[in-house]
């Protein structure tokens, strides 16, 4: 009921304004309001690690990891902050936030700004917060793309003792060159330095931190494979389909439809499946799926699963549809016959 008295005011605002209007909220109803628990669900252990519910927050609402005690009484099953670079970096020039309401999407081009990993990781040392903490890593702009695993290596060192899981971010399409490391022997490089890492940090800090791998939607079957035989060959612990898309068929006539970068919400929804049932048949469950893209309903949050996830993530639904999205997707995500 609150959110629906603020959306119109928030979306008289521009996007980006709107967006750290929210957060500022956020943050400050995590300093102001009692603690809250996650909301009732199904409990599911994922990636050795036991989620109270099947409903995250995705990566790129809070990069800096500023409002999580806000976010978490909201009632997620776990949340995930960033994409963190290793140096703090603006992002685009703007405008780069854009609404397109009759199609229940956003497009953004925002570039990865942040404000660094320590920053983060000082947001995570004042944060009240207890639950499951994914932090999502990615390179700084000006890092030439052969030298990336450099960044995701440090990004990883540095945000590994403050994680429950850790999201390497390959496909945002607003960093230069950022998807080729999507392509066989990239991904075989960095994931190959990452396993390396991670292990040598478990040693090191006595705790194992599973790591995720986050994909684009914009892959056909045989890239799916290559990529699922890639988290296979290095054991990876899971992997998030999908980030947003670069396509443009369904927004095309709308205001801002032709604008750069990536698109999120309704219009990515059945690319973003497609892409999880690929890999479901790929995996063969060896590696867990988290479901993301275009989740507005409930019945999409099921649908997730249907297609093979084991847990889904929420973002651009949030922006249309504010809080009671997430008690609807975590009722519709209880019911066994989900699975």
């Amino acid at each position: 009921m609150l959110y629906e008295i603020a959306r119109p005011l928030l979306f008289a605002l521009d996007a980006e304004a709107a967006h750290v209007a929210t957060l500022r909220a956020l943050h400050l109803a995590g300093k102001l309001l009692p603690a809250a628990q996650p909301l009732a669900g199904s409990p599911v252990t994922v990636m050795g690690l036991s989620f109270p519910n099947r409903v995250g927050l995705a990566a790129g609402l809070d990069k800096n990891g500023e409002a999580i005690d806000g976010l978490a009484r909201l009632g997620f099953g776990f949340l995930e902050i960033g994409t963190v670079t290793p140096r703090p970096q603006p992002g685009n020039p703007k405008p780069r936030l854009f609404r397109l309401p009759q199609a229940q999407a956003i497009i953004n081009r925002m570039g990865f700004n942040n404000e660094g990993v320590d920053a983060l990781i000082a947001h995570v040392k004042a944060a009240q917060y207890q639950g499951i903490l994914g932090i999502n890593i990615g390179k700084n702009f000006d890092t030439p793309i052969e030298q990336a695993a450099d960044d995701y290596l440090i990004g990883l060192e540095k945000v590994y003792p403050h994680a429950s899981y850790v999201t390497v971010n390959i496909s945002s399409p607003n960093t230069k060159n950022l998807r080729q490391l999507q392509g066989e022997s990239e991904l075989d490089a960095l994931l190959g330095a990452l396993k390396s890492a991670q292990e040598r940090l478990a040693d090191q800090h006595g705790r194992y931190v599973p790591v995720a791998l986050k994909i684009a939607p914009d892959l056909d079957d045989p890239q799916v494979t290559q990529i699922a035989d890639a988290l296979r060959r290095h054991r990876i612990d899971g992997v998030i389909a999908t980030n947003t898309t670069l396509a443009r068929e369904a927004v095309r006539h709308l205001p801002y439809g032709e604008e750069a970068g990536g698109l999120s919400g309704a219009p990515v929804f059945d690319a973003s499946n497609r892409v999880i049932r690929a890999l479901a048949v790929a995996l063969q469950g060896e590696v867990p799926i988290i479901g993301a893209g275009g989740i507005l309903t409930g019945e999409h949050a099921r649908a997730k699963l249907a297609a093979g996830a084991q847990l889904v993530q929420l973002y651009t639904g949030l922006i249309y549809r504010g809080p009671a999205l997430v008690q609807e997707c975590v009722t519709a995500t209880n019911d066994p016959g989900t699975r």
